[in-house]
């Protein structure tokens, strides 16, 4: 099969463990191809344990170039100077995360399956929207389905860029960078498995 010719990046989100030996499995995988950004995502630690965890992570993405993002949390991202912030739904409003980050941190919005939500959180400054979940994940349960279509309205009308999240694999990842997602956020497909092999399989799609 042929890769599209879109333009689309790799995403990477983290596994909710991410302590032991997983500093070591992130750089094999950001070794094994290109990947954009890297996503930090834990839950039910404090934000000096998360701080502690995020540590060697960050210093593995920065000599490598790739933007670190926290999720959820504006306090986390401010502390440890991330790259960016990605917020839910119920995660805050963009402007503050704007006002509290400053100009140069990026700002991601999940907006689900809305057209309405993504397009609120472009008037609010995010600099780009998150769709999903577009396949069954075993990382995240979510009860919004969009369609491609979605994509495809979105990428043919707005300059921000939008994320495709969900299930994604190198199977099933070829309709969603055709549809014209400009970055695949990927968790277990390269989690559950041999990262290098998973990085280099999505490289393929992407190049």
């Amino acid at each position: 099969m042929n890769a599209p010719t879109t333009s689309c990046s790799l995403y990477l989100i983290s596994p909710l463990e991410v302590g032991g030996d997983f500093p070591a499995r992130l750089e094999r995988a950001l070794d094994a191809g290109p990947v954009a950004a890297f996503q930090f995502r834990v839950k039910d630690v404090d934000q000096h344990e998360a701080a502690r965890l995020a540590a060697p992570l960050q210093e593995i993405c920065r000599a490598r170039d790739v933007a670190f993002v926290v999720n959820d949390s504006v306090a986390l991202a401010k502390r440890i100077k991330a790259d960016g912030v990605h917020l839910g739904q119920g995660d805050g409003d963009p402007r503050e995360a704007r006002e509290e980050l400053g100009r140069e941190v990026q700002i991601g919005v999940t907006c689900h399956a809305s057209r309405h939500l993504a397009m609120e959180a472009g008037d609010a400054g995010a600099d780009y929207v998150a769709f999903g979940a577009f396949f069954p994940s075993s990382t995240k349960q979510s009860e919004h389905k969009p369609d491609l279509d979605l994509l495809r309205w979105w990428s043919s009308l707005f300059e921000i860029p939008c994320v495709a999240i969900g299930g994604i694999t190198p199977d099933n990842a070829p309709a969603l960078i055709e549809a014209g997602a400009d970055f695949l956020a990927v968790s277990g497909a390269v989690w559950n498995g041999d990262e290098v092999a998973a990085v280099k399989a999505f490289a393929k799609l992407l190049t």
